[in-house]
């Protein structure tokens, strides 16, 4: 039996080995593992495209990656070479003295403005007591007129548009006036260029007139002296009528009331007869405030015929040389008087 097994399996091999067919079995061996080898081989040898990609990825994040700290480490070198210990401290010292500095700069220069402002306000006050003006309202606005040829030669032209309004006790204004400046080296000059004045309606006729003369002459200076004296000499006058009206009811007369610019003294025993006192306050050329007193008769015809030694005639001036010797309050008590002494007796 294994006689015929040898023999069967030498035939094989000799008909591999005459057709050339057939490797050794050494070579057969070797062969059939190498195939079985390279067949069971797994796919780890050739990886997939989409495991390709991912590893790509990975490996350019970790790139960036180091590229960053790289960056990070070169600053923090930088820094520790440029910046000395403790210069932090000294410029957040510094930066704080600056800021604590220019704090109290501020508050200083504050608390002096406020202490100028307060001493130009007391000022003011005691200039209105003491003018009886008082500024409600101003705005200024400045225009600078300098031209190439007048800056050449250091010449400086502004000029200033002021408005204002005020009251000079019961008075009020309205001023709108221009200043022209001119600045030299060597001088400054200014003159007024314009002068509007809007009062309000009042019952002092005399001021009309007054006010166009100040602004014909763009006296601003004028028009505050006078109308301060003018009110003065108002009040005057209001206060005078009034106490005579007070002391004397039955014989004196006020028909406006006590702003009025004329009393009547009347005798109640004498009816027709009457004496008027107008008391008129006038502003000549040069702004001076005058007060000027006349005196009015009213009389029957039969009286002035009867008057042989013209004492009715002469009164007007015997009533002006009166108040140059007694003044306007003792010559006005002496007129009710000597008018009213019948009626008093």
């Amino acid at each position: 039996m294994a006689t015929s097994r040898r023999h069967l399996r030498d035939r094989v091999i000799g008909a591999g080995i005459a057709h050339g067919s057939l490797a050794s079995p050494a070579e057969f061996q070797n062969g059939s593992l190498q195939e079985r080898a390279r067949l069971e081989e797994p796919d780890l040898a050739r990886p997939s495209q989409g495991a390709s990609r991912q590893h790509s990825s990975m490996d350019s994040q970790r790139a960036k990656a180091r590229a960053l700290e790289a960056e990070i480490a070169a600053l923090r070198r930088a820094c520790i070479e440029t910046q000395a210990p403790g210069d932090d401290d000294s410029q957040v010292r510094k930066s704080f003295q600056e800021t604590h500095q220019s704090d109290s700069e501020e508050w200083g220069l504050s608390k002096e403005l406020r202490s100028q402002l307060g001493s130009l306000e007391s000022e003011l006050q005691f200039l209105s007591r003491l003018t009886g003006i008082s500024i409600r309202n101003y705005c200024k606005n400045t225009e600078d007129l300098t031209n190439t040829e007048m800056a050449e030669k250091s010449i400086k032209k502004v000029l200033q548009r002021h408005r204002l309004s005020g009251n000079c006790h019961m008075i009020t204004f309205q001023l709108e006036f221009q200043i022209l400046e001119i600045q030299d080296k060597e001088s400054l000059s200014s003159v007024i260029t314009d002068l509007s004045i809007i009062m309000e309606p009042t019952e002092y006729s005399e001021l009309s007139e007054f006010v166009s003369r100040a602004e014909e002459k763009r006296d601003l200076l004028m028009f505050f002296r006078s109308l301060r004296f003018f009110v003065e000499w108002c009040d005057y006058r209001k206060r005078t009528f009034k106490h005579f009206k007070e002391k004397y009811p039955e014989a004196v007369q006020l028909s406006e009331g006590a702003s009025s610019s004329c009393m009547g003294i009347r005798n109640p025993s004498q009816p027709g007869f009457e004496l008027v006192i107008v008391w008129r306050i006038q502003i000549d050329e040069e702004g001076k405030v005058l007060p000027k007193l006349d005196l009015l008769t009213k009389v029957p015809l039969r009286a002035l015929e009867l008057d042989k030694n013209r004492v009715i005639e002469t009164a007007p001036l015997s009533f002006r040389t009166l108040l140059g010797v007694l003044g306007i309050e003792a010559t006005l008590e002496s007129l009710i008087k000597s008018f009213c002494a019948e009626e008093s007796s």
